[in-house]
């Protein structure tokens, strides 16, 4: 198994990639991204990975910026999700943006490989697809500085710098990806206990 299936913590990992064999494509290009980086990465190692010939990439997917688009556009939409449902759940500003928080190092951590890809190769793909997961990462942040504008009127909340503040949550969270490993001494869910709290002392929130 790969590791983009093994961290990626769903019963059956990108479910919604069909059929088969352009799944089975989709992870192994997410494994070759991230070991080796996109523009490092040929058609022919993805196959390789694969267990395909380079010649069978091409039926599913026109070109390998195709397939990084593919997989930036899925992660981009669940890790919009998660916070999206903790943002609308119900609970004050300081225990929706702790979940909000949890939720979201949870995801990059489970799913690190994947993560590290969808996070860091954002300039390898064209300009259409750029500003198409652009305007996601754009969704992503108003999510959070809604929650913190939130907390700042209900008086939760001692944040001179909403829009500042909220490009520090999203960086803290996103470099779970770069430096996480199973292996390690804390799980997914500890670490997302931890920025929780992390976040929650740097907005002051009231406790």
């Amino acid at each position: 198994m790969s590791t983009a299936e093994e961290t990626d913590g769903d019963s059956a990992p990108w479910a919604e990639v069909t059929p088969e064999a352009a799944r089975r494509l989709l992870v192994a290009a997410v494994d070759a991204f991230a070991e080796r980086g996109y523009h490092a990465t040929t058609t022919r190692d993805i196959a390789g990975r694969a267990g395909m010939s380079p010649a069978a990439l091409y039926i599913h997917y026109k070109t390998k910026e195709e397939l990084l688009h593919r997989i930036s556009r899925i992660g981009h939409d669940r890790a919009l999700f998660v916070l999206e449902a903790a943002a609308d759940g119900g609970g004050t500003a300081a225990e929706r943006l702790a979940e909000a928080v949890r939720s979201f190092v949870r995801w990059h951590a489970e799913r690190h490989t994947t993560a590290r890809v969808v996070q860091y190769e954002l300039d390898a793909l064209g300009e259409e697809h750029r500003t198409e997961i652009v305007e996601l990462r754009r969704r992503s942040d108003a999510v959070v500085r809604r929650i913190i504008g939130e907390g700042v009127q209900a008086g939760e909340f001692d944040v001179p710098d909403v829009p500042g503040t909220t490009l520090a949550v999203l960086s803290l969270c996103i470099d779970v990806a770069r430096w996480f490993n199973e292996q390690g001494s804390r799980t997914p869910d500890e670490v997302g206990e931890l920025y929780a709290d992390l976040v929650l002392r740097m907005v002051a929130a009231k406790r």
